[in-house]
């Protein structure tokens, strides 16, 4: 059978800068393995995908928040009753439930990173076989193919037509040639040939080491919802600080109170400021997120990832592997030129042979024209998406020599040739053509593809995924534009676009006539949706035009090719049987290879970001009339109207139950920009008017109330107006209603009912309704709040755009 030839396999010694390797043609022995091993000269870089326990623990206690909470609760136990000191047990409750969760969201993350890891192919005494990449040894003999990451640094052994894409390590977007004794970076990758080399530098001591743990590792930056947060608790510390210090002032020095008491409705007045529960969420809502898609073999690398594409406008599809399934099948072939068809079949078994790591096409041309006869393969030239073509030269073996390129017809055939006309009416059916052509020139020569003569057509038929036109649906149901970005031919792509029923798969670009000025490119990219023969660096280009253009891009792909896109669109999207280089780059790894599962990630993403959106206004509400109530107890000399335990029972009933449930809920809202104006235009005049309201009747419970007990009715009557405006503002933020919105809210408004009309409630809470007339101008100036509640949030919708 025809060889494909070794340029070097000598298996001669070779010095590499750092310790000394013995590389051979076989690779090393067992023995030295071992000894390496005992040595540590092992690749023992700590590949982690997610936070480590001790990190989320960490993480989860010892937040600012609580760190607040904790000196407030340590006060608390020794100046008031176990029920003053509820909120305490609740924050211990709620750091418990995100750190058990987050354990969860780790181990499926774990398990799904082991599963999608990419193993290199090592060479140990004679015999090839993967391993993980923590089991390489320093001087171990890797072999590459096109695709393939390199895993450690190291010095080339072997080089069948090497070229390695370093880009991602120096910026440097053109495939540099590798020959024998040429250094190896760890980071970079293999765009086309195939080779060998021995590991110079492994562990902490490699390159790219660093980087690549970094990148792994469980983050949470990039996300505007976590900074929007931040930037929220940041402003809220700085409100909170300076009205705790005048509320603690006002109940200690001002009012001649008892001590305990005073001391008691001072941190009443301070644990409601926080937001604490709304940190908790957001993570719960993203550890469950993980979880939920883990499920689905949806490996998420970087948790913002889930609402980055939420947040996407616009996804580039990468035909081969996402529309179509990676196999092919000849479906004809038509020799040219008066070519014999026997003659051709051994041509294209030769070529088959010629390249041991065949892409899809040449696969399909393996599968259908095994190699028979024994020609010799002299040279290679591997196929190159830059170039668009593979080649091979044989000595055929009756004396005859002959050199064949196997590739893009448009890219092989001058302009005019009436060949193309032929090949556009096959393109339009969908199919795949691919051209045999006999050249005069030799391999490495720049002219190679010129003054060819054509030989005979491949014909190949792909195979449409069936969950291709369902997903593509999904997306024009959700105002997504999809763009179809392929290297095949632009019309047999437009083709297949059209049988999946792609809005605007009649419209097909060749990418070769894009311009190159980028806000030229945009427009044509808005303008249409299907190109081909695109380059990588013209991928690269599209997607910064379309994100020049304020889109947010999304990128598939799973091969080298669009290893440069994914990493500079705003999400990248791999499929599990793509090359090392793009799953490394990606930040979602579809391991089941289904572009079908894309919907579910960004179903799961909307749910999170929209249903954080709704509860945040919950929290802030609850934060902005509490300040605003210490303000207003400061600024008017009176105490401070509720002890911990009612405002922990408002909070658990208004905010905590219901959020949770409410963040968990289905939402297949777009997620929208600037976060933290959405929520804060309805927080703010939610939180005034609740204030207003809230210390209206606690003014007049003053004056209605006198004697042994005022206090306590005041305080009774104030939190029933207070809960009242606050039920308004999670049945406004429960809207559209459904079954089980309509139960919550119901549920909870029960609840309440029952700390009033039950006897040890009352006590345990401190809550009872004195007299009819107080009560009832209570839920008179609640129902007000709750009528400017609606006036206020309508006007806000109308005036104060998000």
């Amino acid at each position: 059978m025809t060889q494909r030839a070794k340029i070097d396999t000598d298996g001669s010694e070779t010095e590499a800068a750092g310790p000394p390797v013995v590389h051979r043609a076989a690779g090393l022995t067992s023995a030295e393995v071992a000894e390496r091993v005992a040595r540590g000269e092992v690749n023992d870089v700590p590949v982690r995908s997610s936070r480590s326990a001790t990190d989320i623990v960490r993480a989860n206690v010892f937040t600012r928040f609580n760190a607040i909470i904790g000196v407030l609760w340590v006060i608390m136990f020794f100046v008031a009753p176990i029920q003053d000191s509820l909120f305490g047990f609740v924050i211990i409750a709620n750091t418990g439930i995100g750190i058990i969760q987050e354990l969860r969201a780790k181990k499926t993350l774990d398990g799904l990173a082991v599963i999608g890891e990419a193993k290199p192919t090592v060479r140990r005494d004679g015999v090839t076989a993967e391993l993980s990449t923590s089991e390489i040894v320093l001087g171990d003999l890797i072999e590459l193919g096109p695709g393939d990451k390199v895993v450690v640094d190291g010095v080339v052994a072997e080089a069948d037509s090497l070229e390695i894409d370093e880009s991602l390590l120096t910026g440097e977007a053109d495939p540099v040639v590798k020959k024998p004794g040429d250094p190896m970076m760890s980071g970079s990758f293999v765009v086309a040939g195939g080779g060998a080399f021995a590991a110079t530098k492994v562990g902490r001591e490699a390159y790219a080491a660093q980087l690549a743990e970094e990148a792994s590792r469980f983050t949470l930056v990039h996300s505007e919802l976590r900074s929007g947060i931040s930037t929220i608790l940041k402003y809220v510390t700085w409100m909170m600080v300076p009205t705790a210090i005048g509320l603690v002032i006002s109940q200690l020095v001002v009012k001649d109170n008892d001590l305990k008491s005073s001391i008691a409705r001072t941190v009443g007045g301070i644990v409601p400021m926080i937001p604490e529960g709304l940190v908790l969420l957001t993570s719960v809502a993203f550890a469950i997120g993980v979880v939920r898609l883990g499920r689905r073999q949806c490996l998420v690398q970087e948790l913002p990832a889930i609402e980055g594409l939420a947040r996407v406008d616009v996804v580039c599809l990468d035909k081969t592997g996402t529309l179509t399934e990676g196999g092919m099948d000849v479906k004809e072939l038509r020799p040219l030129g008066g070519t014999e068809e026997e003659y051709v079949r051994k041509v294209l078994g030769a070529l088959g042979e010629s390249d041991p790591r065949p892409n899809a096409s040449l696969q399909a041309i393996i599968d259908a024209y095994p190699d028979t006869v024994e020609w010799r393969c002299t040279e290679a030239l591997p196929f190159s998406s830059a170039r668009k073509y593979s080649g091979a030269a044989f000595s055929e073996g009756d004396g005859e020599n002959s050199t064949w390129l196997l590739g893009a017809p448009d890219v092989l055939l001058k302009a005019d040739d009436p060949t193309l006309a032929e090949i556009d009416h096959l393109n339009e059916q969908g199919l795949r053509v691919l051209l045999l052509t006999r050249t005069t020139h030799e391999l490495d020569d720049p002219e190679v593809a010129t003054d060819t003569h054509p030989t005979a057509l491949v014909v190949l038929e792909q195979r449409l995924r069936p969950d291709a036109a369902d997903t593509l649906a999904y997306f024009a149901d959700q105002n997504v534009a999809t763009k179809i970005i392929s290297g095949d031919n632009a019309v047999s792509v437009g083709a297949v676009a059209g049988k999946l029923d792609m809005p605007g798969a009649e419209n097909t670009v060749d990418a070769r006539q894009l311009p190159t000025d980028r806000e030229e490119m945009a427009k044509v990219l808005d303008g249409n949706a299907v190109f081909g023969r695109v380059t990588p660096q013209q991928k690269r280009d599209m997607v910064a035009a379309l994100q020049s253009h304020g889109h947010t891009v999304a990128m598939t792909g799973d091969g080298v090719n669009d290893v440069l896109a994914l990493k500079d669109a705003d999400i990248g999207v791999s499929m599990g049987s793509g090359s090392e280089a793009t799953r490394a780059v990606a930040q979602i790894v579809l391991l089941n290879n289904s572009f079908a599962t894309l919907p579910s990630v960004v179903a799961e993403g909307r749910r999170v970001i929209g249903n954080i959106t709704r509860v945040a206004t919950l929290f802030l509400t609850k934060t902005v009339y509490s300040v605003l109530l210490a303000v207003l107890v400061v600024c008017s000399q009176v105490e401070y109207p509720f002890l911990p335990r009612h405002l922990t029972l408002l909070s658990t009933l208004t905010i905590g139950v219901p959020a949770f449930f409410l963040a968990l809920a289905p939402n297949k809202e777009r997620a929208k920009p600037n976060f933290v104006r959405r929520v804060m235009r309805y927080a703010i005049p939610g939180g005034v008017i609740a204030a207003a309201a809230t210390f209206t009747t606690y003014l007049l419970a003053r004056h209605h109330y006198s004697g042994e007990g005022a206090l306590a009715a005041e305080t009774s009557a104030a939190t029933l107006t207070l809960f009242l405006v606050s039920m308004w503002v999670l049945a406004i933020i429960a809207r559209p209603y459904t079954w089980w919105r309509l139960t919550l809210v119901a549920t909870m408004g029960g609840a309440f009912l029952l700390v009033l009309i039950v006897p040890w409630l009352q006590d345990f809470f401190a809550l009872k309704l004195v007299g009819t007339t107080m009560p009832w101008a209570a839920v008179a100036i609640a129902a007000t709040g709750g009528l400017l509640l609606e006036t206020a949030w309508r006007w806000v919708d109308r005036r104060v755009p998000a």
